[in-house]
């Protein structure tokens, strides 16, 4: 990694064509070939196409399966390094009660990872417990969901330095793309401990 770090685009829950069409535009215009180092899905892509754009965003492509994939060759989890970071991958319909903080450190426990990487609400979110980080990215499309009566396509993008983790949030809303800036792990906190 250098000093600008190694980037991650996380990205999931698109359910193309079960329940969107494709993701927005303004995604596309920003996820273009050679832009980020690692591609990590949290599944329910849908379709072949779009698991393929997804691939040619970046030679380390990871994506683990989803409750309505059909690819048995996916796996359940996944767990990768990236820096010195041990980052698992689930889809999150295994975590019960589904988004729940504690389910979420005890499964990320079980992967001893570091930052557990999560969909399946399509309600994007970070957060930390127990020393251990979640990123769940919400819908790449906006997907129709039962836990929200309103979703709106999101992706997050981390930004993987060697005593810092940044996180960008995009959010399709009102036909702007929106972006929210946050950190799972900053220089400040790494000094503390």
């Amino acid at each position: 990694m250098d000093q600008f770090g190694e980037l991650a685009l996380i990205i999931g829950d698109f359910h193309i064509p079960m329940r969107a069409h494709d993701i927005p535009e303004k995604f596309k215009d920003l996820l273009v070939p050679n832009k980020v180092q690692n591609v990590i899905c949290t599944g329910n892509v849908g379709s072949k196409e779009m698991t393929d754009y997804l691939k040619g965003l970046s030679d380390n492509f990871y994506m683990v399966k989803g409750d309505y994939d059909d690819n048995q060759q996916l796996p359940e989890n996944k767990v990768i390094t990236i820096g010195k970071f041990k980052v698992g991958i689930v889809h999150g319909h295994q975590i019960v009660p589904w988004g729940d903080d504690e389910a979420l450190a005890n499964y990320a426990r079980e992967l001893d990872c570091d930052i557990l990487v999560s969909g399946h609400t399509h309600q994007h979110k970070i957060n930390s417990v127990g020393g251990k980080f979640f990123v769940n990215p919400g819908s790449a499309t906006g997907a129709y969901s039962s836990f929200k009566t309103e979703t709106y396509p999101s992706f997050i993008l981390l930004e993987i330095l060697s005593t810092s983790i940044k996180a960008f949030i995009y959010e399709y809303k009102n036909g702007k793309c929106q972006i929210t800036k946050g950190s799972l792990i900053d220089d400040k906190e790494e000094e503390e401990q």
